[in-house]
């Protein structure tokens, strides 16, 4: 089986993080433990780069951007997401092969986006020419943040899988909750199916990683792998909406934290990510020592 190749940046991370994992071998089980943590964590945080660096254009632009500049807001926001976005490319943090599923996931979040503000789920600032309707390009660059963060993470710590389910089953279920994101608007809010059948299909499945192709593997439940990066996704939407790039109708009156509910939300939104992802990293069992 053909390794992920990874990035000239990803290259010099493990490199990195090989030489300080190896430079601890001899060392106490909690001294290696805490830097094999480190290392997880750094890397989540490279995964994240792309959220990131929007999560941080939209904090600066409402801390810092003049209220009455000759490009609104939310232009200016849309310029750096294209300018991020380039960059990722430019420096080659991402392949051209991962671009089609991100600018898919960006396709599929628009539309959501143009919808759901118009049935009043969110709003967003109302100034700005690059929007379609109410709904300013750059937030499809938050649904791609997402995606990308899911390619990387794929190559940074060789995701392995077993009892994986059937891709056509997961497939299904992504398709229906992207419809009943529209549909509940309409028709009886199946969310709670949906969750139910996500839990069935991905229960049995564990999920095998490590920080360094020299380390030993760990292992997780897949779903707690979903339910982690969801509260993430969770945190970074309290920050968007205290930043004012979008808000709920609860909070028109004033920021407050964003509901609870919404961890449910963004795991169904996730289960469609992971679906996309698997078009380009085809879910693999764990490697096993050679028989004879």
């Amino acid at each position: 089986m053909s390794r992920r190749a990874f990035t000239p940046v990803e290259q010099r991370i493990d490199a990195w993080a090989h030489r300080r994992l190896d430079a601890l071998s001899g060392g106490g089980p909690l001294r290696r433990a805490l830097v094999e943590f480190a290392v997880f964590a750094l890397k989540q945080a490279w995964a994240c780069i792309f959220g990131a660096a929007m999560l941080a254009a939209i904090v600066a632009a409402r801390l810092w951007y003049p209220d009455d500049a000759v490009v609104a807001r939310t232009d200016a926001l849309v310029v750096a997401a294209v300018v991020i976005q380039a960059l990722m490319l430019v420096f080659r943090l991402e392949s051209g092969r991962e671009l089609w599923v991100i600018v898919l996931f960006h396709v599929v979040g628009t539309a959501m986006e143009i919808f759901k503000t118009d049935v009043g789920s969110w709003s967003y600032e109302g100034d700005g020419v690059l929007r379609i309707a109410a709904v300013p390009l750059y937030t499809g660059f938050m649904y791609a943040a997402v995606g990308s963060y899911m390619v990387r993470v794929f190559r940074l710590f060789e995701l392995r899988f077993d009892r994986y389910p059937p891709l056509w089953a997961t497939a299904v279920v992504a398709a229906a909750i992207y419809a009943n994101f529209f549909a509940h608007h309409f028709l009886p809010d199946a969310r709670w199916v949906l969750l139910a059948l996500v839990v069935v299909l991905y229960a049995r499945c564990t999920m095998h990683f490590r920080n360094h192709r020299t380390r030993p593997w760990r292992r997780m439940p897949v779903l707690v792998a979903f339910v982690g990066v969801a509260f993430f996704i969770w945190i970074a939407e309290n920050v968007g909406t205290a930043a004012g790039a979008w808000i709920y109708p609860d909070q028109a009156d004033g920021w407050q934290l964003v509901s609870l509910s919404k961890l449910v939300s963004w795991l169904l939104l996730m289960i469609i990510s992971v679906v996309l992802v698997t078009f380009v990293y085809r879910p693999q069992p764990p490697e096993r020592p050679a028989l004879a």
